[in-house]
């Protein structure tokens, strides 16, 4: 997500997700000149307490969201760049907390759609990206 300043997060691919989610907290909504924002910082690292990568982006709508234990969840949603496999994605992104889930971040179908195939028996098709510093 070059535009946030992350060169780094290991993803799944969850097809049956319409967007994607990324794990983000300090989650603050704030207005700018009229237009909302959302200051947030991550974990690009599963498992890791560093880097932390500390991003600021606009609110570009929110989503109701049913969480994996079944309550609803209203989730700012974000427009940013993702790079898969060397391929520059748009993606709508609703930030919440993942922080008992195995990935900080999930891949939906709609932003693989018309650019990628899902081979669920694969993982890391593509090159690995070079890792974060974690100062």
């Amino acid at each position: 997500m070059p535009e946030l300043g992350v060169v780094e997060i290991k993803a799944k691919v969850d097809t049956g997700a319409d967007n994607s989610s990324l794990h983000a907290f300090n989650i603050e909504r704030f207005d700018e000149d009229g237009q909302p924002m959302v200051r947030f910082e991550i974990h690009p690292r599963q498992r890791k307490r560093k880097p932390i990568v500390r991003c600021e982006s606009a609110v570009v709508g929110e989503r109701r969201v049913k969480n994996p234990g079944g309550r609803v969840e209203v989730r700012p949603v974000i427009r940013t760049k993702l790079v898969v496999a060397g391929e520059e994605l748009d993606a709508l992104v609703n930030l919440t907390t993942r922080d008992e889930m195995t990935f900080r971040m999930l891949i939906g179908r709609r932003t693989l759609r018309k650019k990628f195939t899902v081979d669920p028996g694969r993982s890391y098709v593509g090159e690995r990206p070079t890792r974060m510093e974690t100062s």
